[in-house]
């Protein structure tokens, strides 16, 4: 063979190459022109729905944080008295994101093992059991609690049960993600014993998964604690509902409000600093020369 009829095939290989390349930059200015386009639309269309239009108040959007810094400095003295006075409150705030994260990774883990290939009770029913956590995990916390408040009256079982059902979906699909790079052998060798669907979950693959299995289960309840404070504005207890009285009330509770900014910072970062040690822990074990506590 020849060494031009050698190097045919090679041009034949570069050139499909560089016109896939131009076809996929192709595609890809498209989609990218496409979203813009959406974008802008869907900007003019809300701007034209709004009260007052967004270019116009524009200059006036730190207005309201400059209010709430300023009157928290001329009453910083007071500012320690509010941090006890709505300590409770956030108190009560966690507890509703502890229980529903608890609640919700241990249905999220019942419904990933039914979820799951090679895991699941039932093979034929995996598709509904998916299909229910896409439902759980579509609907948004505050729906399903505004729903509740109209049902059970304001407090925070409404937001529990809310959080709970959406993180039931949020932890299933990611615990049946874990599941699937569990390995079977532990579950045949429990099978071949005569252990049972429960027994060879419990004792033949929770062993392998649990450190990862807490790990999200700590991310979720930082998220958990953000979404019961948000459920407080719609009636759902805890420091929520003290920073919608604060904020509602205006000029003059401003330093309140600005308390209830910092109990929820300074939350926020401890249980975030606390969770990725507990999680790092957890999923790479104790450092080398790290002391026992």
């Amino acid at each position: 063979m020849s060494d031009s009829a050698k190097a045919q095939p090679s041009v034949n290989v570069r050139a499909e190459y560089f016109a896939q390349m131009k076809r996929k930059r192709l595609y890809s200015g498209i989609l990218l022109a496409i979203f813009v386009a959406l974008m802008a639309s869907g900007f003019m269309l809300a701007d034209s729905r709004n009260a007052g239009g967004f270019w116009e108040g524009l200059h006036r959007v730190f207005d309201f944080p400059k209010s709430v810094l300023s009157e928290a400095w001329e009453k910083r003295a007071e500012l320690p008295g509010h941090i006890v006075e709505f300590f409770p409150a956030l108190i009560e705030t966690i507890n509703i994101a502890a229980v529903s994260t608890l609640f919700g990774a241990l249905g999220g883990t019942l419904l990933s093992m039914l979820a799951t290939r090679g895991l699941a009770r039932w093979p034929r029913l995996i598709p509904v059991f998916r299909r229910i956590m896409d439902v759980m995990r579509a609907v948004p916390e505050i729906v399903i609690a505004l729903v509740l408040i109209f049902v059970l009256g304001g407090g925070p079982v409404p937001a529990m049960i809310a959080i709970a059902f959406h993180t039931v979906g949020a932890l299933g699909k990611l615990f049946s993600e874990v599941n699937e790079n569990a390995s079977l052998k532990p579950v045949e060798g429990l099978a071949s014993v005569g252990a049972n669907w429960t027994q060879r979950m419990v004792l033949g693959v929770m062993p392998q998964v649990a450190p990862n299995y807490l790990s999200y289960a700590l991310i979720r309840f930082e998220i958990n604690i953000r979404a019961s404070a948000i459920l407080g504005f719609v009636g759902a207890g805890g420091i929520g509902y003290e920073l919608k009285n604060a904020i509602s009330w205006g000029q003059g509770r401003y330093d309140s409000a600005a308390a209830i900014f910092i109990l929820l910072f300074l939350t926020i970062v401890a249980v975030d600093q606390c969770s990725s040690y507990f999680r790092d822990l957890l999923t790479h074990g104790r450092k080398k020369g790290e002391m026992l506590a």
